[in-house]
């Protein structure tokens, strides 16, 4: 299968996914990735090498420098460790990436941890069939927090095309059945989304529907009340 990139004002614009690990490998270019062995290594030599033989560093301050190094090393594998098993606990969770694109702008990204790849001590989550670094990571949020919050958006979605109260018709009648009825359906975790004034208002729809219904109703017995009158008098005249 062929790799199809976006392509706007006749430049190529990179995934969101690519930007992440785009701007990963940038900051290992710029330095932000901590020294490793290999360098201080490398850095004492050089010192020695080029000390001044007059005033020689001693072997103690050189033990101690790399004693002091050993330590840093292992706190910061241990603050790697640390971040690989978080990554690991992410699988399964619903998150909330926030990408940065060559011009700096922010994008959010949403959907679920499928599997973490991990390279060079980094750990890299994939969400929506992308990867993505974990510096990108914004928020980790509870399912069940996420099926309310949706409830009660769809809920909001009915309850703001109502018309004011004083307004409401027979016509409206199937939004605010179907309002009352997410609303009795929701646990009490769900309702706590929702606010005092919006379900005292739902209710006080809820209630001005069925005096329409029931008045609407009595309207038409009248009215077939009075077709049958018309008609016994129209069998009298005829007699």
């Amino acid at each position: 299968m062929g790799v199809v990139q976006e392509v706007k004002d006749g430049k190529f614009v990179d995934s969101n996914s690519a930007a992440s690990l785009a701007n990963e490998k940038k900051n290992r270019k710029t330095g932000n990735d901590s020294l490793d062995k290999d360098a201080f290594l490398q850095l004492l030599v050089a010192q020695m090498k080029y000390q001044d033989p007059l005033e020689p560093t001693s072997n103690t301050e050189y033990i101690s420098q790399f004693a002091t190094f050993s330590e840093l090393e292992q706190m910061q594998n241990m603050s790697a460790s640390m971040d690989l098993f978080r990554a690991s606990s992410l699988v399964g969770q619903t998150v909330l990436l926030k990408v940065y694109d060559s011009q700096g702008r922010p994008t959010n990204v949403q959907g679920n941890v499928d599997y973490v790849v991990y390279e060079k001590n980094k750990a890299y989550l994939s969400v929506n069939g992308e990867l993505y670094s974990m510096d990108d990571l914004d928020t980790v949020a509870d399912p069940t927090y996420l099926e309310a919050y949706k409830l009660a958006a769809d809920w909001l979605n009915i309850y703001n095309k109502l018309p004011a109260i004083e307004h409401l018709t027979v016509a409206d009648r199937e939004k605010v059945e179907k309002l009352d009825e997410m609303y009795q359906g929701m646990s009490e975790y769900q309702k706590n989304f929702l606010t005092d004034e919006q379900v005292d208002t739902m209710q006080k729809y809820v209630k001005k529907m069925k005096d329409l219904v029931a008045s609407a109703g009595n309207d038409k017995d009248d009215d077939e009340g009075g077709d049958d009158g018309e008609g016994d008098e129209g069998g009298s005249d005829g007699e």
